[in-house]
């Protein structure tokens, strides 16, 4: 039987549809990338710069709804970072969406380059799905080539490879931009580029800065320095310090060495390709079944005989769907004595420890902020520990065994406090955005530690106690061998002829009495 109504029914469905969806939903003009996967390799994976990736379908509802979002990021970004998409309903599109794990529309993915060259750090990104949450967690894992020079070690940076061209940024700010961030790794290799507050005095009285910010380039050598003058965009910048350096090309250009593609990759890729195809029909089937129940369909017999299906197992609305158990997130572990905190993080070797302090008396609902901060601690640590990365503990200290600790750090007992501490270098860092415990900007905090960036405090030595030495336990003694001695007793017969044998007479009873006495 032939459905003639409803094929015409879909057909006119696809003519009907915008011509953006048609096409894909990003157009030249929205400052969105659109990839294939070798443009991904070229543009992205061998990018200087992180990037930002949605892997979404045209006809997808969620994804449709992202695009004023994401375009809006696109533009807040440019020449920042890269904002891309992949259109995983083409088919020369569907393995490459399977070999980077996509299973549902939209993926959103950031992608930082790696240690090296082609191999680029995949994140799965969490965050909000606005131009706000986008923009600004693509901003805090751009890394970071700025050196923080103050009075005490600029003439050493100075004299350092002065042959060499340096830029200074002259700021009042102490957190430094994605903007500069983007500067210096354009340069990298080329241009040393630092920041310079406005507080360091002699710094500022040295290149007579007057107002900030103020962008200076030293050309090197004997050359005077030159203050630029035009304004703050990542275009004018460039063209500005590339009087004293050529910017580096991104992507860097490709090697001469043509790679050949290995027989068990494409059969990887087929793989991949297979079941991405699979997810997506299943996604799709269900973005669309409420507009298939509205759908009438009038059927039309002809007079062939019916044929075998080509598909015997055909899925219903009665077949049963595996179960999809939620990835929730262990509750980060407690500690809730001091003998315990101190233990765990504050003898001579601990290492770094992220610690919850719970303030001494507070409501415990789903919504406090106590609540959502241990909540995004633990989804945070959990991230790390499906990717198989080594992080350090997160602990859940209440307010009850907190007291020598936050007495140490100047806190008082009624606050929420997240810290970090590390008691075998002697430092803290405190999260000082305390009144924000959203998802992105506690993640943000735990990824700059990772990477050593950002102001630490001295640790004061009286919270630090002498790690215990491990006492090697005396070696067990080897308990002493028993000789088991089994005696026979000898009938009267046997003893006379052992007796005689030796020429022995058997002793008579005084005989023993006076052996006794001796």
């Amino acid at each position: 039987m032939v459905n003639f109504q409803s094929l015409t029914v879909a057909a006119a469905g696809l003519l009907l549809l915008p011509s953006s969806q048609a096409a894909g939903l990003y157009t030249k003009n929205s400052g969105v990338l659109n990839l294939d996967a070798r443009s991904y390799r070229s543009l992205i994976a061998n990018s200087n710069h992180t990037s930002i990736v949605e892997f979404y379908a045209p006809w997808c509802g969620h994804c449709q709804n992202l695009k004023p979002a994401y375009e809006k990021a696109a533009k807040s970004l440019d020449g920042i970072a890269k904002v891309a998409a992949v259109n995983c309903d083409e088919e020369e599109n569907k393995a490459f969406c399977g070999s980077m794990d996509v299973k549902g529309f939209p993926t959103l993915k950031i992608v930082r380059p790696g240690k090296k060259a082609g191999r680029p750090t995949v994140e799965d990104y969490q965050g909000p799905r606005t131009a706000k949450g986008i923009v600004e967690s693509v901003k805090d894992k751009i890394p970071s080539h700025v050196k923080r020079v103050t009075d005490k070690d600029l003439d050493g940076w100075l004299t350092e490879n002065n042959s060499s061209a340096k830029a200074i940024l002259f700021s009042e700010k102490g957190v430094t931009s994605a903007l500069l961030k983007a500067v210096a790794i354009d340069f990298l290799g080329s241009i040393s580029v630092a920041q310079i507050r406005s507080k360091e005095a002699a710094a500022v009285s040295l290149f007579g800065v007057t107002s900030y910010p103020t962008l200076v380039l030293l050309p090197g050598g004997t050359k005077d320095p030159v203050v630029y003058s035009g304004e703050m965009s990542k275009a004018s910048i460039v063209e500005f310090l590339s009087q004293a350096a050529t910017p580096n090309p991104d992507p860097a250009p490709a090697s001469s060495a043509k790679s050949k593609s290995k027989p068990k990759d494409a059969k990887q890729f087929s793989k991949a390709s297979s079941q991405f195809s699979k997810a997506s029909s299943s996604h799709r089937s269900d973005e669309s079944a409420s507009i298939k129940a509205s759908q009438t369909a009038e059927t039309l017999e002809d007079n062939s005989n019916p044929t075998e299906s080509p598909n015997p197992q055909v899925v219903t609305d009665d077949t049963q769907k595996p179960v999809q158990v939620p990835d929730v997130a262990p509750q980060i572990a407690t500690l809730d004595t001091p003998e315990s905190l101190q233990q765990s993080c504050l003898t001579s070797k601990s290492g770094v420890c992220i610690l919850l302090l719970a303030p001494s008396a507070f409501i415990q609902t789903t919504d406090s902020p106590v609540s959502k901060a241990v909540s995004v601690l633990s989804e945070i640590h959990h991230k790390h520990t499906k990717r198989g990365a080594k992080l350090f503990p997160f602990y859940n200290v209440p307010a009850s065994a907190s007291s020598d600790l936050r007495s140490a750090l100047g806190l008082s007992d009624d606050s929420l406090e997240i810290v970090a501490v590390n008691a075998k270098k002697a430092w803290v860092k405190r999260y000082s955005g305390i009144s924000d415990v959203s998802h992105n900007a506690i993640d943000a905090w735990v990824d700059s530690i990772r990477m050593g960036e950002g102001k630490k405090e001295k640790l004061a030595e009286s919270i630090i106690v002498e790690a215990a030495e491990k006492q090697t336990p005396p070696a067990a003694e080897k308990p002493e061998e028993k000789v088991d001695v089994q005696m026979e007793e000898l009938t009267n017969e046997q003893y006379e002829a052992l007796m005689n044998a030796h020429k022995l007479k058997p002793m008579k009873p005084e005989d023993e009495a006076a052996h006794d006495e001796l």
